[in-house]
Parts: C-alpha cells; structure tokens; sequence
C-alpha cells in the first residue's frame, strides 16, 4: 500500500504547492495594487489561516472515521475554482472574502494527505517517509516563486492565478482516478481520538507551541520579505521570486538525507538545534544592501529548517500513532493557521507604527520563544529516549510514555 498511493499523494502536494508558490511572491504585491497598507496586506495573509485554523479539527477528526479521500479530493477541485476567483477582486474586502474561503478550503488537503501518508508509513522510519513529505512540499512552493515571478514578468499577476487553477486541477486528478480510498482506520485507538489525552502530552504541548511560534514567525518573514526587497532594495519580481525559491529548494533537497538523520538521532536536541540555526539570521535581513546579501542570509537560515523540520514531523507522527493521526496532524496544523493567522497581522501593525525592519527583529524573537516553549514542554522525551536505549526497543518507546516504558522495562 505504501509503494502504490503514497507517490500520487506526493504528486498532489507538489502539484498544490506549486500553485501556492507561484502567487506567494505577488500576493502582498497585489493587495498593494488594490489599495492595502501594512495591516491590510497582514490581514490578507491572516484571513487564510484563521478560516483554516476554524476547519482543521472538523476536517481531521471526520477524516479518522469516514477517511481520506473524499476530503481530500474535495479540497484539491475546490482550490482550483478558487483560485480563478482572484481575478475577480476589485477591492481588498472582496480579496480578504476569497482569502477566508480558501484557507477553509486548505484544511482539507495539506493536513488530510499528511495524515494519510502517517497512517501507511511504517513505524520507526517517520524520519524518512516525512522527509520525502517534507521535499515534495517545498520543492513545490520553492518552484512556484521562481515560476510565480517569470509570469508576471512576462504575462501579468492574472496568469499567475491561472496557473494556480490549473495546477490544482491536474492534483485532483490523479487521486480521484488513482488512490484507492480507506473507508476508516484500522484500530480502536484511532476511531475515537481524544484531545482531552492529547493536551495532557508534553510532547504534543511542545510542538503546538513550537508550531504555532514558528509559522508566526515565518509568515511575518515571507509576508513583508518581498515587499522589504523591492522597496528597500529596488530587486524586480523574478529576483525576489528567486530569493523565495532558494530557501525552499535547498530545504527541500536536503530533507531527502535529514530525514534519515531522524530515525538515528535525539529529535528533539534536532529541533531545538535547528530553531537556534533558523531564526538567528532574520536580525541581520535590516542590515543588507545587496542581493547577495540578503541571498547569502536565505541560505544559511534554510539549514536551520533541514535539521528541525523531519524531526518536527515525525514527532508529530509518533503523537498521531497515540491520539489518532488525523485529530493529531489536525490539532497541530491549527497551530500554524494561529501562528499564520496572527503573524502577519502583528507584522503588519509594526510596519506601520514603526518599519519594515522592526518585522525581522519581530520574527527573530517569536522563533526564539516557540523553541523556549517547545524544550520546557518536551523535557519528558529525554527520559524516553533513555528508557530505549536501557531497553533496546525504540517501537516501544515510540509508543508509549516513559512511565510506562519503565514498567516495562522492570517486568
């Protein structure tokens, strides 16, 4: 089963990334065209990920007992008709309407697919499996800026969300015809998840709070980026498209051998670590001149991102195996629509009451305090990791918490 539907799940999130992709370069751009100032463009962004947010735990507990696919195949036919409709927009309340549609919309594909690609992946390999989710996804959305600033280059911003429309059609495709579909879970465990349980986890605690500071942080960086390139820096929309794209190709070309790393070492040490590599050089974006400063600041940051991000994802797989995998990836994808509904909003108001750079120090300090939050939460894993070794077994310990693996370990 894996061999067979995990290769067309990956077509659909790189089909769909790509078409988020190519309109993320030019969507603070075009709510500029229609009038925004900085706490407009920030609610533009935001709008899609509270919709989002309010979507997920419906869409992730429904798709544990009725399963993936009719989710899935939904979300994909019905972002390729939204995508059209932003050709449609004469003014920035009509933009923010479409906005909130598709960020509702988006709760049933990016966490549905993960969470059906976390239900066949066997277990001890998270690592690998997500950091093949991880590649696909970035190379998508590292492509669609490159793609995203060349057509509007040459053809305008309209073709831009036609290619978008496109792109998500042919993602449809293959699933509806393809994949065959699950009806419901296999185990009792994952027919009726508890988020009860799943908030007394400190692991889970962690990464909510890690997820939801660092998509905070990320899309006050990826919000105000372009805008800070072309006014500060006076670089045309293919190069600001070439700055995005590099960030994300080389994450998602080393997260084919970070994956790996996952499965062998302390996950958690990797995240922390990784943050720490992130996050540091958004201080130093204020302080470029030069395309090739700014391009040498993207691709350091990007391997802070390759080290933390497959141990992030297969915690979050492990937690998933326990509380149910769609309830899980659910609860934590609301974490980064309130850390993507939020961003850009506060990122905004900064940009008006003070600058443009402001939001890079404001960046730089959510990511520091999610990774504080994340290493207080998480402190139990540690023990975990040291139950497996005293015992030898790391599928036991991937399933169960310390307490219990001592238990198992004295009879």
């Amino acid at each position: 089963m894996t061999k067979k539907t995990i290769p067309f799940l990956l077509l659909a999130i790189f089909s769909t990334m790509l078409g988020l992709g190519i309109i993320a370069p030019i969507m603070p751009l075009y709510a500029d065209k229609l009038g925004a100032t900085g706490l407009w463009i920030g609610m533009v962004f935001g709008a899609f990920s509270i919709s989002r947010a309010l979507f997920i735990p419906v869409i992730g507990k429904l798709s544990d007992r009725k399963g993936r696919k009719i989710f899935l195949c939904t979300g994909l036919f019905m972002y390729a008709l939204i995508s059209l409709a932003y050709i449609l927009t004469e003014n920035i309340t009509e933009l923010i309407v479409i906005r909130l549609i598709h960020g509702a919309v988006s709760g049933m594909i990016i966490p549905v697919t993960r969470a059906w690609i976390g239900d066949i992946i066997p277990m001890g390999s998270e690592g690998k499996w997500m950091g093949y989710f991880n590649a696909t996804f970035f190379i998508g959305i590292g492509v669609g800026p490159l793609m995203g600033g060349v057509v509007v280059d040459h053809f305008g911003m309209d073709a831009a969300f036609v290619s978008m429309a496109g792109l998500n059609f042919l993602a449809f495709l293959p699933v509806f015809f393809l994949v065959p579909g699950v009806s419901k879970m296999k185990t009792a465990a994952h027919s009726q998840p508890s988020y009860r349980e799943m908030i007394k986890s400190g692991m889970f605690k962690g990464l909510f709070f890690n997820r939801t500071m660092l998509e905070l942080s990320l899309t006050a960086f990826f919000a105000f980026l372009p805008l800070y390139a072309a006014i500060n820096l006076g670089l045309s929309p293919t190069q600001i498209g070439m700055l995005m794209a590099t960030n994300l190709l080389l994450l998602s070309l080393l997260q084919l051998f970070s994956g790996k790393i996952a499965d062998r070492f302390n996950r958690r040490a990797m995240i922390i670590v990784g943050n720490l590599i992130n996050f540091t050089p958004l201080v130093m974006i204020p302080f470029t001149n030069s395309f090739l400063q700014l391009f040498g600041l993207i691709v350091f940051r990007s391997f802070g991102s390759v080290i933390s991000l497959p141990a992030s994802s297969a915690l979050s797989i492990r937690e998933g195996r326990k509380f149910g995998m769609g309830s899980t990836i659910g609860a934590l994808s609301i974490a980064s629509s309130i850390g993507m509904g939020v961003g850009p909003v506060l990122s905004g108001a900064i940009a008006d009451f003070f600058n443009l750079q402001s939001v890079f120090y404001f960046s730089a300090a959510m990511g520091l305090a999610g990774t504080v939050l994340f290493a207080w939460y998480s402190r139990q894993y540690s023990m975990e990791i040291a139950v497996d070794g005293v015992c030898g077994d790391r599928k036991k310990a991937e399933e169960g918490d310390a307490v219990l693996m001592k238990n198992i370990c004295e009879t």
